[in-house]
């Protein structure tokens, strides 16, 4: 998929206020660490996070979006009333029907005219939709799109806190729930329109998309009960059959982009932890300069957590104006979407 005319005109994100560090979430979890004998600190240690951020209250997936939503248009020249998509893209949404979008859409006082839809791929979702608003507006179906969306992973670690402090779990068993302590919360936003309207903002050129659902059993997440959330994770297993997309993948983006390990400038990517991080570069044959992370003090925020991690490099001034950028995205499924950004 190559792109002509699309740009990133505004970024904008939302870090929630509360702080909880890996320590004080291993101390909720003193009897179970006892019984099991883990060391202190084991979470930190293996994962590379030292804490992550939860909203101060009870926070609908439609709110947090519309937070980063409203950030995002003010801060853009793109006229509110030009917004012709809204997607609402995150894993959390506040319920089955109807879309989580449409909430976004009345929270925000969007026009009548705003085509809106909820756009569902796990980790992968705000890229998804990104891309899907790129096409559109290179095909010059509409103007501009407004690209939102807002995790909160409280709810599912309250429950994975329950489960595991009620339970009888074993060192072995207890892995599958281990991913969820990594789990944090924020939101994004993105403002995309073409280029003749966005000035310098950076450009989309490419993207391409690597899958392969036989690993689509490694991590799945539902509602419990209806008052709360489920996962299970097969980190290890997981872990290597997403290096391996994710290499598949960027062979075939260095082909469409003519690109390569060596000349792109600055990488961003979903944000998993340091065993991924570390296996994924290698993996790739990328510099770590080159890698732009925040999972240690904000953890796995989802489909949030990619562009928040961009909107900060952009923001801190990590990236220059003639960097080469791959937004290297990746959610359980397995799907890598890779897209490339001449900031």
């Amino acid at each position: 998929m190559r792109f002509e005319d699309v740009a990133i005109e505004t970024l904008a994100c939302e870090v929630p206020p509360v702080t909880l560090t890996s320590d004080a979430l291993e101390s909720l979890l003193e009897p179970v660490y006892e019984r099991l004998r883990l060391p202190a600190g084991r979470l930190e240690l293996m994962t590379g996070i030292r804490e992550r951020r939860f909203w101060a209250e009870p926070m609908p997936a439609s709110r947090a979006s519309a937070l980063a939503g409203e950030k995002a248009l003010a801060k853009s020249r793109v006229p509110r009333d030009q917004i012709d998509l809204l997607l609402h893209c995150a894993v959390c949404r506040d319920q089955l029907e109807p879309a989580t979008a449409s909430t976004v859409h009345q929270l925000l006082g969007l026009p009548a005219h705003t085509q809106i839809f909820d756009v569902s791929n796990a980790c992968l979702g705000f890229l998804n939709g990104m891309v899907t608003a790129a096409g559109l507006i290179q095909s010059r179906q509409i103007r501009a799109a407004l690209i939102v969306s807002g995790e909160n992973g409280k709810p599912l670690l309250d429950r994975t806190i329950e489960t595991l402090l009620n339970g009888t779990f074993t060192r072995k068993s207890i892995k599958p729930y281990f991913a969820n302590l990594t789990i944090g919360a924020g939101a994004a936003a993105a403002v995309l329109c073409s280029a003749s309207m966005a000035g310098t903002a950076p450009r989309i050129v490419c993207a391409t998309v690597e899958t392969d659902t036989s690993h689509n059993h490694l991590c799945q997440g539902d509602s419990s009960r209806g008052d709360g959330l489920e996962m299970v994770t097969e980190s290890e297993l997981l872990l290597d059959a997403g290096i391996s997309v994710a290499e598949r993948g960027w062979e075939r983006f260095c082909n469409e982009t003519g690109w390569s390990s060596e000349t792109v400038d600055r990488i961003v990517c979903h944000q998993v932890g340091r065993a991924h991080q570390r296996r994924l570069l290698a993996g790739l044959k990328i510099a770590p300069e080159k890698d732009y992370i925040t999972y240690p003090e904000l953890g796995n925020i989802g489909s949030a957590s990619l562009p928040i991690t961009l909107c900060r490099a952009l923001e801190s001034g990590a990236m220059h104006s003639t960097d080469s950028v791959g937004l290297l995205g990746i959610g359980s499924g397995i799907v890598s979407m890779m897209v490339a950004v001449q900031a």
